[in-house]
């Protein structure tokens, strides 16, 4: 007696989380170890089919937006993404999901090799400062000899992100929505630059370079220009330095 798992049309009426798709049954097949493989056939090792919607389609509750590359890959054994494509990590997890192992590798290649067993991604993140020498009274050197304007953080966002987490002051480039974008005004809610090195070691980075302009590469000025409340002395001592770390 024929089952309804005999009974798939040629054409197979899906709903991926919403977004509507229409396959036909060889192509579902095409990898019959995989997740739709087994649970669009009626061999060995199948898997009972996904529950229907009230309009008669298969319900598979996952990303609808990535399906799209998942059945591109069963049609055309290619993993074809379009130029910056920002969501390769999402779609590796669709891709495990469905059991399509030959589409993570492909996935691996398109990132430039497997990814990291801690999760964490290379990158670059470069820090900047304003600095100068604190001042007393009558130009003395100040104990707390060295000041600190503010960290500056450039590089990627959910990178930057991840090394700081609530340190990172935001409120100059407020977040669009776009996490792998790159930020040049970011900085750091604090001036502790040796804590900065401390949060970026533990992420995993180390320096790759660094450039300083040294100190008085400004003009000093005095009488009624100068900066009200800073001591000339300060000024004259003022310098920038970026330091660029790197995790391989």
């Amino acid at each position: 007696m024929s089952s309804e798992r005999d009974l798939f049309p040629s054409v197979v009426p899906l709903n991926v989380g919403g977004a509507s798709y229409a396959a036909t049954l060889q192509t579902l097949r095409r990898r019959p170890d995989s997740l739709l493989g087994r649970m669009f056939s009626a061999g060995p090792g199948s898997l009972s089919a996904p529950p229907r919607d009230d309009t008669g389609r298969y319900f598979l509750d996952r990303d609808g937006a990535l399906f799209r590359f998942v059945l591109d890959f069963l049609r055309t054994d290619q993993l074809l993404l379009p130029a910056g494509f920002p969501e390769k990590e999402r779609l590796r997890a669709e891709a495990e999901h469905f059991q399509l192992g030959e589409m993570v590798a492909a996935l691996a290649k398109h990132t430039g090799g497997p990814a990291k067993q801690d999760g964490k991604k290379p990158g670059f993140i470069t820090i900047g400062y304003c600095g100068t020498f604190a001042f007393g009274p009558n130009g003395v050197t100040d104990v707390k000899f060295r000041k600190l304007a503010r960290i500056f953080v450039c590089g990627k966002v959910n990178v930057a992100r991840e090394v700081f987490a609530d340190t990172l002051n935001e409120s100059r480039d407020p977040d669009r929505g776009m996490p792998d974008r790159y930020t040049s005004r970011f900085y750091l809610k604090h001036t502790y630059l040796e804590q900065a090195f401390d949060m970026l070691a533990e992420a995993g980075f180390r320096l790759a370079s660094a450039a300083a302009n040294g100190t008085a590469y400004g003009s000093v000025q005095s009488g009624p220009g100068s900066t009200g409340g800073v001591h000339e002395a300060e000024r004259a001592w003022s310098h920038y330095n970026e330091f660029v770390f790197q995790r391989e």
